[in-house]
């Protein structure tokens, strides 16, 4: 056998090995999880289709498959969505199948079981929040605290998701903890400087949101 050959097979064989890790990271039940990355930039997501995509694609590649994935977001306009009719009726477990909540009632009340710790991403990984270098825990919603889309004068969904400039969004807390109107809460903390990558890292965010399982 040649070295080029051998070279070949044992590239392979490490890279279906670190797949199998990240599949067997990940509960097979998970249903819940914030993304690990967004997809870069800033707060276009390309509307809520592009955000659930990435939400889809996200899970696939941590080994979960056959579900129908939606990212938490509220859009405004006369076509707007609320967030919480979006994600399904749960229970939502994440990627160490810890339940985070049973149904949307629970998830929007103040019993439900999201903290740092579970608020984990696609990969079973506990996310940056306050305190930590970089800061990561403003995450993009849109919404209001009980799930339904942020009302105010004002853009608080950067354009429906679409725009990577000018405009803002309505951001939670995934640590649940920080500064702003409210800062405890996981879903709606504050508005975000503006809806570039820079802007959202510039007060503790990275372009990240949270994605549920609808079935």
């Amino acid at each position: 056998m040649n070295k080029l050959l051998i070279s070949t097979l044992a590239i392979a064989a490490s890279v279906f090995a670190v797949h199998s890790m990240v599949a067997q990271s990940t509960d097979s039940r998970m249903s819940f999880f914030l993304t690990s990355r967004g997809p870069g930039n800033g707060a276009d997501l390309g509307g809520l289709s592009g955000a659930d995509a990435h939400c889809k694609m996200l899970a696939e590649s941590a080994g979960v498959t056959g579900k129908t994935w939606a990212a938490y977001l509220s859009t405004s306009g006369g076509h707007g969505a609320n967030a919480r009719d979006r994600i399904g009726s749960g229970p939502w477990h994440n990627a160490k199948g810890i339940e985070v909540a049973t149904d949307v009632a629970h998830l929007h009340s103040d019993n439900n079981n999201l903290t740092k710790e579970t608020v984990i991403n696609e990969k079973g990984e506990v996310v940056n929040g306050r305190g930590d270098t970089p800061n990561r825990h403003d995450i993009l919603t849109g919404t209001a605290k009980d799930g339904s889309a942020a009302k105010g004068d004002g853009d608080t969904t950067c354009n429906n998701w679409s725009s990577s400039g000018e405009g803002s969004a309505l951001v939670g807390h995934h640590d649940r903890t920080g500064g702003g109107d409210d800062g405890s809460s996981w879903n709606a903390a504050h508005p975000s400087r503006g809806c570039s990558q820079e802007n959202l890292q510039g007060t503790g965010g990275d372009g990240l949101f949270y994605c549920f399982a609808t079935n």
